[in-house]
């Protein structure tokens, strides 16, 4: 078994159910969703495209996978999240576009917000004491000799490359695409999001996501809301 701690809006948001509805499945309840229907697309082409992003739900991560140190029990896990969750306030974000990140695309902040980018961090350092050591086979596939210098202390320190100075807040809609398919899928991504972007976005819970056994899809297994409960009936 795996967790995660992400960020993911809440189970009734719209954008929770845009993004659902485009990846092919909801996080919250696992259940299969027929993906928007396009004149530019078909159906298997977002199906097979969507395959990882789907896995892993809709989602920005701050804590990247990781099994359970030896000795930790997830109650152990549940209570110091909710504590932590409850000492760090919420973050606000300019809102959201749809980005290009090499050859896939996700949604992401359209500026930095350096209040997010320490949440992350804090998480990160917090919860590492929680993470079981990676295995062998798990380097490996991190491909560690493809890694700048940073990125490599990183997969070592923490268990994976992209955290601390080397994150960038996103949250991921497609799997890698080929050079023919980018501009499409650009086109229908942009369609599709749009009209769920034009709020600023309030990063308020942290999620744990689970992996009930390896390769199994995660799922959302609980929200811990930012802040104070006197912080947040203020806000």
């Amino acid at each position: 078994m795996r967790y995660a701690i992400n960020y993911t809006p809440s189970a009734g948001d719209p954008l929770t159910l845009a993004a659902a509805q485009w990846l092919g499945r909801n996080p919250f309840s696992g259940e299969a969703m027929e993906p928007p229907a396009t004149r530019d697309l078909g159906l298997h082409e977002i199906a097979f495209n969507t395959a990882v992003p789907r896995r892993y739900g809709f989602h920005g991560t701050l804590k990247p996978p990781f099994r359970l140190a030896d000795g930790i029990a997830e109650s152990l896990l549940l209570r110091n999240l909710m504590h932590f969750a409850g000492q760090h306030e919420r973050v606000r974000l300019p809102q959201l576009e749809v980005v290009r990140l090499g050859n896939r695309f996700a949604l992401g902040p359209c500026e930095h917000s350096e209040a997010l980018h320490l949440l992350a961090g804090a998480v990160v350092q917090h919860f590492d004491a929680f993470r079981a050591p990676l295995t062998e086979a798990e380097l490996e596939r991190a491909d560690p000799g493809h890694l700048s210098a940073a990125q490599f202390a990183n997969l070592y320190r923490f268990g994976h490359p992209h955290v601390m100075d080397e994150f960038r807040f996103h949250m991921t809609l497609t799997g890698p695409l080929g050079p023919q398919e980018i501009g499409r899928f650009e086109k229908v991504l942009r369609r599709h999001f749009e009209p769920f972007l034009e709020r600023p976005l309030e990063i308020a819970n942290l999620a744990l996501f689970v992996e009930n056994e390896p390769g199994a899809p995660f799922l959302v297994h609980s929200l811990h809301p930012l802040g104070s409960v006197m912080s947040r009936k203020i806000a």
